[in-house]
C-alpha cells in the first residue's frame, strides 16, 4: 500500500492529483436538461458503460470512487435526483444491490450517496447497485428500478511479486555472450488497463558485470563471455522489478536468482608429476595392485572421466593398468609373477585420455597426457623350486625292497643358493612303501608292493633348506605299480548247479565265466577244462566258448538223486599270462526232482531207512576233508607251488568223482 501524507495539506493534495484523471475523462458529465445519464467523450468504455436506459424524468451521475481512502468522514460518492421530486420531501430514494447499506448509503431525502468503508480494487473492482424514487407515503415507485455501477478507481498500491521466485538457473560454463540464462517475470495486482500501475520493468542489482537483464522481458543473458567454472561455478543474482514503468515513486519487488556454471570439458587431464616410482615384493601374487597413479582434471562428472593405458614398457604382459570408475585412478596389476633374480625393475610409459572430449574445445586440448612409470622388485628368501613340480615315475609290483625308482630335484631360487634336503610328507605315505634320500632325492621302494592293492601312490616331497628350514618348497611324486601276473583265474562267483532227474543228453546245465585281479596290457583271455583225471568221466563234460565262459553239459540222462544227489566237478582255468597261471575250481551239482517244465521241486539226498553211514558216504566226507585241507595248503604256498597244489586237488577229485 502507497503511504499516505500525514499533514492534511497533504492528503488533500494527494486526493486532487487522484481526481485529476477522473476530470479529464469527464466521468462526471451531466446533462441536466435530459435527465439520461450523459457520458463524457473521454468515459470508460464498456464495460463500465451504463446500459441505454429509456428516458427518465430523474438522473444521477456515473460513479467512480477512489481505492483506500484514509478520510475520516465517510467519501462522498455522488448524487441521485429525479425529476419528479420537487423538494416537497414527498419522493424518497431507495439504494439496493452489492454493499449497499453496508458500504454505500444513500440520504433518502437528498439522493446523496456515500462509502462508509475504505475499499479495496484488486479485492472488489466494481459495485453494481440499483436505485429507485418511491413515494414517501404510499412506499409506491415514481420512478423505473434501474442499475448503475460503481467502479473503484485504481491507485497504485502493490508492489510487483515473483511469484516463482527465488530462482535456480543454470548455464554452461564458457558460454558466449548474450546467452540465456533464464526468464523471471514478476506479477502487479493493480489495475493493467488503467495508468502504469501495473506496467513493470526489470533491473539487476546484485550480479554484474557477469549478468545481465532485459528490462521488458526479464531474460536473463550472459554480459561476460567464457566465464570459467573452475574460477568460480556459482553466481545470486537480485533482480528488481518496478512498477510505474521504472519512474520515480514507483513501488518494486525482488527476488534472487542462483546462476551455476555447468561443467563442459574444457580442462586436459595432467599428470601431476612426470614421472613415479614404486616398489614391491617379488612375492606379489598374481592380480595384485601394484600402484594407483592419477591423472588430475579440473572438470567433474563425465567431463572428468579417463581412461589409461600402457604405452610401451620392458615388461610386455607383466602388468596391465585398468581405471577406477569411483576415482577415476589407474590402477595397475600385475599379471605375471615378479622373481627379483630374473629381473629387478621395469619401466612403464603410461597414457591417460578423457573419454569424452568435446569438439567445440579442441583448441584447448591436447586432452591425454602422459607419465613415467618405474617399478623396482625387491628380494624375498623364497622357498626351493623343484624343477619339476610333478614328476612320474613307475615301478614293478615285485620290486625288491630298496629299489631306486626315480629323482626329484629341487633348487633355492634366491642368490645364496642354500643347499636343499629332501623328505616324504608321512601323511602322503602312511603304509611307508617308500624312501627318498635327503641329499640326491633318489625315492625308491622301501616295502614289497602289491599293484592289486594300491596301484598308484600320490607323494609329497619336500624340499628344505639348509640355511632356512622354515623355507619349504612342495613337489609332487607319482608313482604308478605296474601289474605282474601273480594272480590265478578263479570262478567269478560261487555257483549254484541245479540237474534235473529227466535231463536228457547234451543238455547245458551251466554257463561258468572267471576273474583275474591282474590287468594284462592285453586284456584277459580264459582257458577252460576238466581237470585231468575227470575229463573222460561218463556224467559230465565241458565245452570252452572261447569268449572267457565255458558251458557244462550232461552226457547221459537218467541221474536220480537217491544214487547220488551230488556231484563236484573240478574245473581248470588257464590265463594267458607269462608265465601262464592256473587253479582249479570245484563246480559242485545238485541233483533235483523237477517239473514238466524243469523247475526244481526239490534236491539232495533221499533218506534211507537204515541207519549209519554207508561206506561211499564216508568216502565222500573223506574226500571233502582232504579238498580243504590242499584248498588251505595252496592258499599259503607261493607261485611255484601251484602244479603240486593242482595235483593234489586232481587226485582227490578223481577219487570222488570215480567211486561214484
Amino acid at each position: 500500500m502507497m503511504g499516505w501524507c500525514c499533514s492534511g495539506i497533504c492528503r488533500t493534495l494527494a486526493f486532487l492529483a487522484l481526481l485529476f484523471p477522473l476530470w479529464q475523462r469527464g466521468c462526471w458529465g451531466l446533462k441536466p436538461s435530459s435527465g439520461d445519464l450523459e457520458k463524457s467523450p473521454h468515459s470508460d468504455p464498456d464495460p463500465w458503460e451504463v446500459l441505454h436506459r429509456h428516458k427518465r424524468s430523474w438522473v444521477w451521475n456515473q460513479f467512480f470512487v477512489l481505492e483506500e481512502y484514509t478520510g475520516n468522514e465517510p467519501l462522498y460518492v455522488g448524487k441521485l435526483h429525479s425529476d419528479v421530486d420537487k423538494g416537497d420531501g414527498k419522493v424518497k430514494y431507495v439504494l439496493s444491490g452489492e454493499g449497499a447499506t453496508s458500504i454505500f448509503t444513500i440520504d433518502e431525502n437528498t439522493g446523496d450517496i456515500h462509502a462508509t468503508k475504505r475499499l479495496d480494487r484488486e479485492a472488489q473492482a466494481y459495485y453494481t447497485l440499483q436505485a429507485q424514487a418511491v413515494d414517501r407515503l404510499t412506499n409506491l415507485p415514481v420512478e423505473p428500478r434501474s442499475e448503475f455501477v460503481v467502479k473503484v478507481q485504481d491507485i497504485n498500491d502493490n508492489e510487483p511479486k515473483f511469484l516463482d521466485g527465488p530462482y535456480l538457473a543454470g548455464v554452461p560454463e564458457m558460454s558466449p555472450l548474450g546467452t540465456m540464462v533464464v526468464q523471471v517475470a514478476a506479477t502487479d495486482a493493480d489495475d493493467p488497463t488503467y495508468g502504469n500501475s501495473a506496467r513493470v520493468v526489470y533491473s539487476i542489482i546484485h550480479g554484474q558485470p557477469y549478468f545481465s537483464v532485459e528490462p521488458k522481458t526479464g531474460v536473463i543473458r550472459t554480459a561476460l563471455p567464457n566465464m570459467d567454472r573452475e574460477t568460480r561455478d556459482q553466481y545470486v543474482l537480485v533482480i528488481q522489478a518496478k512498477d510505474m514503468v521504472g519512474q520515480m515513486g514507483g513501488l518494486s519487488g525482488t527476488t534472487s536468482v542462483t546462476v551455476t556454471l555447468t561443467d563442459v570439458n574444457d580442462n586436459p587431464p595432467r599428470f601431476t608429476h612426470k614421472s613415479y616410482q614404486y616398489t614391491v615384493l617379488e612375492s606379489l601374487p598374481v592380480q595384485s595392485v601394484v600402484a594407483r597413479i592419477k591423472a588430475a582434471d579440473a572438470d567433474i562428472g563425465s567431463n572428468a572421466e579417463m581412461d589409461y593405458r600402457i604405452m610401451d614398457g620392458d615388461g610386455p604382459g607383466m602388468f596391465n593398468i585398468t581405471t577406477d570408475e569411483n576415482t577415476q585412478e589407474g590402477v595397475i596389476i600385475l599379471l605375471k609373477p615378479l622373481d627379483f633374480e630374473t629381473k629387478s625393475s621395469f619401466s612403464l610409459r603410461i597414457e591417460a585420455t578423457n573419454r569424452n572430449i568435446d569438439s567445440n574445445f579442441l583448441s584447448l586440448g591436447p586432452f591425454s597426457d602422459t607419465t613415467s612409470v618405474k617399478v623396482t622388485v625387491e628380494d624375498v628368501n623364497e622357498p626351493p623350486v623343484f624343477s619339476t613340480p610333478l614328476s612320474k615315475m613307475s615301478v614293478s609290483e615285485d620290486a625288491k625292497v630298496g629299489t631306486s625308482i626315480g629323482r626329484v630335484s629341487a633348487h633355492d631360487p634366491d642368490t645364496s643358493n642354500s643347499g636343499i634336503r629332501y623328505s616324504i610328507d608321512r601323511n602322503t605315505d602312511l603304509e611307508r612303501f617308500f624312501n627318498v634320500d635327503a641329499l640326491s632325492g633318489v625315492i625308491s621302494t622301501a616295502k614289497p608292493l602289491d599293484r592289486e592293492a594300491n596301484s598308484v601312490h600320490n607323494l609329497t616331497i619336500f624340499a628344505i633348506e639348509s640355511q632356512d628350514p622354515m623355507e619349504i618348497g612342495k613337489g609332487i611324486a607319482l608313482i604308478t605299480v605296474l601289474d605282474i601276473n601273480d594272480n590265478a583265474p578263479v570262478f567269478a562267483i560261487d555257483y549254484e548247479t541245479l540237474l534235473c532227474e529227466n535231463a536228457m543228453p547234451g543238455q547245458v546245465i551251466q554257463t561258468i565265466s572267471a576273474v583275474d585281479k591282474d590287468e594284462p596290457l592285453s586284456g584277459h583271455r580264459f582257458y577252460f577244462a576238466l581237470a585231468a583225471p575227470v575229463a573222460g568221466n561218463l556224467n559230465f563234460t565241458l565245452r570252452d566258448n572261447k569268449d572267457n565262459t565255458a558251458s557244462i553239459l550232461t552226457k547221459r540222462g537218467g541221474f536220480r538223486r537217491r544214487e547220488q544227489p551230488v556231484y563236484r566237478l573240478p574245473v581248470l582255468i588257464v590265463d594267458s599270462g607269462s608265465p601262464a597261471l592256473s587253479s582249479t575250481n570245484t563246480l559242485s551239482v545238485r541233483v533235483c526232482d523237477c517239473d514238466s517244465d524243469g523247475v526244481a521241486l526239490s534236491c539232495g539226498a533221499v533218506a534211507y531207512t537204515s541207519t549209519g553211514l554207508s561206506t561211499g558216504a564216508l568216502l565222500a566226507i573223506l574226500g571233502c576233508i582232504i579238498t580243504l585241507l590242499v584248498s588251505q595248503l595252496c592258499f599259503k604256498v607261493q607261485n611255484v607251488k601251484y602244479s603240486i597244489c593242482g595235483q593234489m586237488a586232481l587226485f582227490s577229485a578223481n577219487v570222488l568223482v570215480n567211486y561214484h
